[in-house]
């Protein structure tokens, strides 16, 4: 029996689950403006762990979310996957945020694009066919009015950019599907279970996240 405890920080949802053999027994998720990963994150393992009748020792691995996506809840995500799989000596699995984004969708045909925010009209994206199968790389992409016009199957978009993204993909073939907002670590679990299966893991104390963008520091307005 293969225990395995999922983490999702990458975006505004901090997300947890324990899966059994591939399929989410539970999972504990919260998304707010703030990012309260800090302050949640520790919090929603040690609940889950305990609300699933298991102790820390029973897991097999950590899977988390490796990016793109924000790079203060990758860190905090990855910070504390690896702080567990070090104490436990269990390995690390990285998954791809995006693929986990992607996995909300369920499609017999057509494409499936997952998309985060990134700045200003950029968005982080890749392309996934209706059995998952990336077909396009991630990538940060500037949305216009020509994104995806070669595309003449449906495409289905999902994740947080919506709503400044539809005034520009407005062509028949594209389909939002705006209930699918942010990714879930209740979709890595059976990602997270085939990679498990095949050793698919990464160095603890190399691993770092997929950021994709160098991070940039702002500076408050406020005098």
């Amino acid at each position: 029996m293969s225990f395995i405890l999922n983490i999702e920080t990458a975006t505004k949802n901090c997300s947890v689950s324990i899966a059994k053999n591939g399929d989410t027994i539970l999972c504990k998720e919260i998304a707010e403006e703030g990012y309260s990963h800090a302050e949640k994150l520790h919090v929603f393992i040690e609940d889950i762990v305990k609300e699933a009748a298991i102790s820390m020792h029973d897991l097999v691995a950590i899977a988390v979310s490796q990016g793109p996506g924000s790079y203060t809840g990758l860190r905090i995500g990855v910070s504390a996957a690896k702080g567990l799989c070090f104490a436990l000596n269990i390995p690390l699995i990285a998954v791809d945020t995006l693929q986990t984004l992607a996995s909300k969708a369920n499609i017999s045909e057509g494409k499936i694009i997952p998309m985060l925010d990134a700045r200003r009209m950029e968005v982080y994206n890749a392309i996934f066919n209706s059995n998952l199968e990336k077909e396009r790389a991630v990538q940060a992409e500037i949305i216009t009015e020509n994104s995806f016009s070669d595309f003449e199957e449906t495409l289905y978009f999902v994740g947080d950019c919506a709503e400044k993204c539809k005034p520009f993909l407005v062509k028949d073939n594209f389909i939002f599907l705006e209930e699918f907002k942010y990714p879930s670590a209740r979709e890595m679990s059976k990602i997270s279970y085939e990679k498990y299966k095949i050793s698919d893991t990464v160095d603890v104390a190399y691993f770092e996240p997929y950021y994709l963008k160098d991070f940039m520091m702002t500076t408050s307005s406020k005098k």
